[in-house]
């Protein structure tokens, strides 16, 4: 039962995040062998100067071996 969570900035589409929330689940059923009815998919908008506090250092930082893409930026 998947459940992912895109944090991403403000400013994308409803095509695009719908575009991308497609792509995810193809990807978890073809990756874990999951069925399109056990996945989810959610989207949460953060502004970019809350980015830093809601999501780099808690998220990213705070939780290392949770993040198995590291980012290529610092904060």
């Amino acid at each position: 039962m998947p459940h992912v969570i895109v944090k991403l900035w403000p400013g994308k589409s409803e095509e695009q995040k719908r575009r991308l929330a497609e792509e995810i689940a193809k990807d978890v059923m073809g990756v874990l062998n999951s069925k399109d009815e056990s996945i989810s998919v959610a989207f949460e908008e953060v502004p970019a100067d809350e980015w830093k506090d809601k999501v780099y250092t808690p998220d990213i930082i705070e939780k290392p071996a949770l993040v198995y893409k590291k980012p290529g930026y610092k904060m």
